[in-house]
């Protein structure tokens, strides 16, 4: 469990994808990206353009999961028995 310090998330007990994070570089990214969410709303109020917010949150989604799938451990399918 040497380079489990290595991961900014680790892999969920069940299921798929990523935990909390474990480190301060990954709780800094998920601070970034709800700030950056929540500023998407001040520049793209959602009565005047909601496909544009909703376009934003994609592109903004696809980075936080490229960032998880780059500095988290690999994700696979998980029973909870490791």
């Amino acid at each position: 469990m040497q380079n489990a310090t290595r991961y900014w998330f680790p892999a969920k007990r069940y299921g798929w994808g990523w935990g909390l994070p474990i480190t301060w570089q990954g709780w800094l990214s998920v601070a970034v990206f709800l700030g950056l969410a929540i500023a998407g709303l001040l520049i793209f109020p959602l009565k005047m353009a909601p496909a544009a917010y909703i376009a934003y949150t994609a592109v903004l989604s696809g980075l936080f999961v490229a960032v998880a799938w780059l500095k988290g451990e690999r994700p696979r399918w998980r029973w909870g028995g490791e």
